[in-house]
């Protein structure tokens, strides 16, 4: 049974605050749609910079393999690094339902290395081609932290549109029948009390 006196206003109140939730149950889910079609073309984009990556991975290993062939492992270890001075990481932010999405790039150019005491084109080739991973690591790392707080919001609104679905409406529909079953009861009852009366 429902603590509130059953008249008509606030049978009213209730029906407009159930109005509402429904709204916000509409609103909810509808989020959740842009947010999974969002999730789906963030994957998408994960899948081509993941394979990307590991391409860049594949040609690193294969040039460390030849340098190492060719300067051993402590003749690769002295051998100057690419310089990424000139390197920086840009960022572009862009917002979806409160979302916060990031794309990043590692743009700038290289400063030219430190001349290196025995240098060769495999010890030049694995330089470069570690460069063009690192390159390739940034903005699938952009990507990664966006399904990451995609994910993150998605799981939130599907919690929220259920506990409205599966909760708070249900309640406010017991709430709102049982007040105008108390509503229609009580009515019967002064129509009754006025006919013994006249």
């Amino acid at each position: 049974m429902s603590e509130l006196t059953p008249t008509r206003s606030v049978v009213l109140e209730l029906k407009d605050e159930r109005r509402a939730m429904h709204d916000g149950y509409v609103f909810l889910d509808e989020k959740c749609l842009l947010l999974a079609a969002e999730i789906l073309r963030e994957l998408g984009r994960h899948e081509a910079l993941r394979r990307r990556l590991l391409a860049a991975y594949a040609t690193a290993v294969a040039s460390l393999q030849a340098a190492v062939a060719r300067h051993g492992l402590h003749g690769l270890q002295v051998y100057p690094p690419e310089c990424l001075d000139g390197a920086e990481l840009r960022r572009a932010s862009r917002s979806l339902m409160g979302v916060r999405l990031q794309d990043a790039s590692l743009c700038g150019e290289a400063s030219p290395a430190a001349p290196a005491v025995d240098a060769s084109p495999e010890a030049e080739s694995c330089r470069r081609a570690f460069a063009a991973l690192l390159e390739a690591a940034a903005p699938l790392a952009a990507v990664a932290g966006n399904l990451v707080r995609l994910s993150l919001e998605y799981r939130r609104s599907v919690r929220r549109a259920h506990a409205l679905q599966d909760v708070l409406l249900p309640e406010l529909d017991g709430t709102i029948a049982d007040l105008e079953t108390r509503l229609e009861e009580l009515e019967q009852e002064d129509a009754i009390w006025m006919r013994r009366a006249c």
